[in-house]
Parts: structure tokens; C-alpha cells; sequence
């Protein structure tokens, strides 16, 4: 996969735009959670962070799938940046809440969507290949190296330099990363083709059909995917919190880096193990496995009293998290046609965002109202929740059969008589 051509072009610098957003809900809630003295109130503004940028991320993603990658990074890795210091200096204020949330909106809504466009560039390599599901995983053992590392360096900023060096570290290195992957415009996928450009047939269309494009939100195994992703944004959220509240109430708050980074290791281990493997299994049938074992898993974090006992569930609970995103967003090549990949991937990083923004909320809630380490229901509830769904819409992921392809916008051949 690595000797793919062109493939380090985009690798090496989508690794560097997508390190801060590992960042940026822990450096909002380190940050509030200082300047008001309450996890329900940081909670709450990084809620909404994550629920701007699962709104806005799909319109993004199909604004790039239109007019390309580079045309919506450039303007919104320079929003995202002006957004973040806007909310740092408001929380160094001590600004009203509603100022807070104000805030918090562009800084959520202008989040880049590297992950999903490295992938989609997967997908114009890879067309059809193999290969594809080694590339979901290793985009996936991507993604989670830099949740090893991201709340590690933003705790470490903003327990050992200052509250808000955490979230100006994260705005600046978003700049620069985004700037660097838009730069690399040879690979980034093909713009304003019409939807049967694989080899359609038309009058007067110079032999492409046109087929009015559908969203991908309109495809049925996306919407089952995206309840799924939900649930596993849940973990994502939960697990911060409830993390931080619990090494604040042990006197060591720096070891909530560690711990979370101990979570994501995991995660990020199980993917370069789904990597290596040539699975036999069908996909929905992993999704459904692995995701009765991320709900069985996340069930036991709230019963964890000590460190060793928390690292060690949290390890588990990481390793069950990889087979499940790897196979969602392997399942999204049968399900959506070309012209709308991205813009699924957004769907699917949306809902997770949004699920981490739900949770961390509740979560908050949960730890400052109830007792240290109630938080960890909420992943346990979002798992549970996003399971029964999967089990009860299983036969909607099934992958699109050609004739139905064809009806979504995908153009075909037609037999002509040859002398």
C-alpha cells in the first residue's frame, strides 16, 4: 500500500494537519475547567465545539467532493486558527457563558476535515483494490497515534505552562499543518467530473452521462453507520472527562494524559492488527462482532477504582474501538457511490464528533452532580444504544448491487453493434 505512487505526498502531511484536532476537546476542557472551576460548564462549551463541527463537516466534505480539498482548506484552517484565539481569550477573560458558546461555534464549525479527504485520496488510488481495506486501517492506526500523542502534549501544556497553551498551540499547528496538506495538490481527488465519468454514455455529453448527484446522507447504510460512529463518539467523550475528573480527584492530574494516551495506544494496536490481517469474514459481520465487544468492553470502565484496573479496562476498551471504525468506513466503499465518498467520511466523522460532543457534556454533568467516575456511564449508555440499532438495521449495509449503482448516479456502457 506504502508503494502506492504518490501516496507519501499526502501522508506524511495529512498526519501533520490532523494532529490538533486530537487536541483540541481536551486543551477547551483543561482550559474552562480552570477559569470556571466546573467540568459541567467546560463540558458543555467543548459540547458544542463538537456539535458545530458534526453540522458543519458534511457540508464541507461535499464542498470539497465539488470543488476540490484545497479550495476548503485554505480558507478554513485561517477561520479555525482567528476562531481559537477568539475563545482563548475569552476564557482568560472570564467572559459569560453565552460568549464562551459563541465562540466555541466557528472554532467547531471550521475544524479541518483532513481524515476524511486523506481517505478519500485512498479511494481515487485504490479504486476497487484490495488494498482499500489495509488503507482504512491504516488510516485509522493514524488517526489513533495522533490521540496518543495529542492529549498527552495538550496536558502537558496546560498542566505544566498554561491553562491556554494548550488550545494556542492547537490553533497555530492547525494553520500550518492545513496549509501543508492543501499544498499537495496532485493527489487530491478529481473535481467537477460528471457522476458517470467511469465510462458513461450520452447524447451530446461528449459520452459521460449526467446524472443528478445524491447525497450520501440519502444512502441507507450511511444513516446506520452514522448512529453507530455516534456510539462510538460517546466513548471518545466519555473517556476524556470522566479521565480528567478521575486523575483530578487522585491529586494527579497529569497522569490523564497518560491514561487516555494508554486507551488510544490500544485502539491503535488493534488497528495495525486488522491491518495485517486478510479477513475472510464479511464486513457487516465484523462491525457487528466488534461492536458487541466495544459495548461489552465500555460496560466495565465505571466499576474501575484504581489506576492500574482503569489503564488496564481502558486498553481493552481501545483495542475493540479499531475493528469497528476500520470496518464502518471500509463498508462506506459498497455503500456510496465515488462522487460522494467524501462527504460520507464527514457524515461518519460528523457523527463521531457529535457523539464526543453529547458525552463530554453529560459526562461533565454526570461528574460534577453524582459521584467521581460517573461519567463513565455515558459510554457504556452510547454503546448499548448504538449496538441494539445496529443489530435491528443490519440487512441496510448491505453493499449496493451494480444495477442499483448505476440508478444512484454511476454512468454504464451501452452494447452498440460493431460491424
Amino acid at each position: 500500500m506504502l508503494r502506492t505512487r504518490g501516496a507519501w505526498t499526502f501522508l506524511l502531511p495529512g498526519f501533520a494537519a490532523r494532529q490538533p484536532f486530537a487536541m483540541l476537546t481536551i486543551s477547551i476542557v483543561l482550559l474552562v475547567q480552570h477559569t470556571t472551576g466546573s467540568y459541567g460548564t467546560a463540558g458543555a462549551v467543548a459540547a458544542v465545539t463538537g456539535v458545530a463541527m458534526a453540522l458543519f463537516a458534511p457540508f464541507t466534505g461535499r464542498l470539497a467532493d465539488r470543488h476540490g480539498q484545497r479550495a476548503v482548506l485554505l480558507p478554513g484552517v485561517v477561520v479555525h486558527a482567528l476562531a481559537g484565539l477568539s475563545l482563548t481569550a475569552l476564557a482568560l477573560a472570564d467572559a459569560p457563558l453565552w460568549a464562551l458558546f459563541a465562540a466555541a461555534v466557528p472554532t467547531g464549525a471550521s475544524v479541518p476535515q483532513v481524515g476524511p479527504m486523506v481517505r478519500a485520496r485512498w479511494g481515487t488510488k485504490l479504486q476497487g483494490s484490495p488494498l482499500m481495506t489495509t488503507a482504512a486501517a491504516f488510516e485509522s492506526v493514524t488517526d489513533e497515534l495522533t490521540f496518543v500523542f495529542g492529549p498527552l502534549l495538550a496536558t502537558a501544556l496546560c498542566t505544566a505552562v498554561d491553562p491556554a497553551a494548550g488550545l494556542l498551540t492547537e490553533a497555530a499547528l492547525t494553520l500550518a499543518g492545513g496549509l501543508l496538506f492543501a499544498a499537495q495538490r496532485s493527489t487530491q481527488p478529481p473535481v467537477g467530473l460528471p457522476v458517470g465519468a467511469a465510462g458513461g454514455s450520452g447524447a451530446g455529453d461528449g459520452g459521460h452521462a449526467r446524472v443528478k448527484a445524491v447525497s450520501a446522507l440519502a444512502v441507507p447504510g450511511v444513516r446506520v453507520l452514522i448512529v453507530a460512529f455516534l456510539g462510538i463518539g460517546a466513548v471518545f467523550g466519555g473517556m476524556q472527562v470522566s479521565l480528567a475528573a478521575f486523575s483530578e480527584s487522585i491529586g494527579e492530574p497529569g497522569l490523564n494524559g497518560v491514561l487516555y494516551g494508554t486507551f488510544a495506544a490500544g485502539n491503535m494496536l488493534s488497528g495495525i492488527v486488522c491491518g495485517a490481517i486478510a479477513w475472510k469474514v464479511a464486513p457487516r459481520r465484523r462491525l457487528l462482532i466488534g461492536y458487541a465487544a466495544l459495548a461489552l468492553t465500555a460496560s466495565g470502565l465505571w466499576a474501575a477504582q484504581s489506576v492500574v484496573v482503569l489503564a488496564g479496562v481502558g486498553l481493552v476498551v481501545g483495542m475493540c474501538i479499531a475493528p469497528a471504525l476500520i470496518t464502518g468506513y471500509t463498508l462506506v466503499e459498497g455503500l456510496v457511490p465515488a462522487g460522494a465518498r467524501t462527504e460520507a467520511f464527514t457524515w461518519l466523522t460528523g457523527a463521531v464528533a457529535l457523539g464526543q460532543a453529547a458525552a463530554v457534556m453529560i459526562a461533565g454533568q454526570l461528574e460534577d452532580r453524582l459521584w467521581d467516575g460517573a461519567g463513565f456511564l455515558v459510554p457504556m449508555g452510547g454503546t448499548l444504544l448504538a449496538l441494539a440499532t445496529l443489530v435491528g438495521l443490519r440487512s441496510r449495509l448491505a453493499p449496493l448491487a451494480v444495477s442499483r449503482t448505476v440508478a444512484r448516479g454511476v454512468g454504464h456502457r451501452v452494447p452498440v453493434a460493431v460491424d
